[in-house]
């Protein structure tokens, strides 16, 4: 009887470390800058790695009327859960909107150059605007990290691109945040 009583408890044990296991995001390490972290209020919701293009278009330098620039347009990337699954999407706002339908509107809170030469800005980012009970609908707060690529292009913006599109590569994780309960 005591073995049978053993066995029931290690069992359900083991499932309840289990169903742990699966509602916990699971997350990339990553040494975050003290200026990117979240309030001590918010948890991890969920981490998704994010794949696409950072837009940018040739136009007068705001500056000096006589130059001209690359000016960042918008984001269009796909978002990706750990299994590598499509999950939603990110485009200009900058919004985040997953396939359950939810979206999330983020306003720049800070931002930290990227470790990486050549790569797009970390950034914290507050939720400006929720939309939906899925998983966007209680964001609080959005973390742009471990990001490759995205900058914009070096040179080739003169008098005769001007109005000319640049799709430049990038990757990123992104977390999003949720109040504690």
């Amino acid at each position: 009887m005591t073995r049978k009583m053993l066995g029931t408890a290690a069992a359900a044990w083991t499932a309840l470390l289990l169903a742990g296991c699966a509602s916990s995001p699971v997350t990339t390490t990553i040494v975050v800058p003290d200026s990117l972290k979240v309030a001590d209020t918010q948890t991890l919701s969920l981490e998704v790695k994010a794949t696409g293009v950072q837009i940018y278009q040739c136009a007068v330098a705001k500056a000096d009327v006589t130059q001209f620039e690359w000016r960042f347009v918008a984001p269009e990337a796909d978002l990706f859960d750990n299994d590598g699954e499509k999950v939603g999407k990110h485009y200009a706002g900058p919004t985040w909107e997953s396939t359950d339908g939810s979206k999330v509107v983020g306003a720049l809170q800070a931002h930290s150059d990227a470790p990486e030469a050549g790569a797009i800005p970390w950034l914290l980012l507050n939720a400006k605007s929720t939309d939906g009970i899925g998983v966007f609908g209680l964001t609080k707060s959005i973390q742009r990290l471990q990001t490759s690529g995205g900058n914009a292009p070096a040179d080739g913006c003169d008098q005769a691109q001007l109005g000319k599109e640049a799709r430049m590569p990038y990757k990123a994780i992104y977390r999003f945040y949720t109040a504690k309960p």
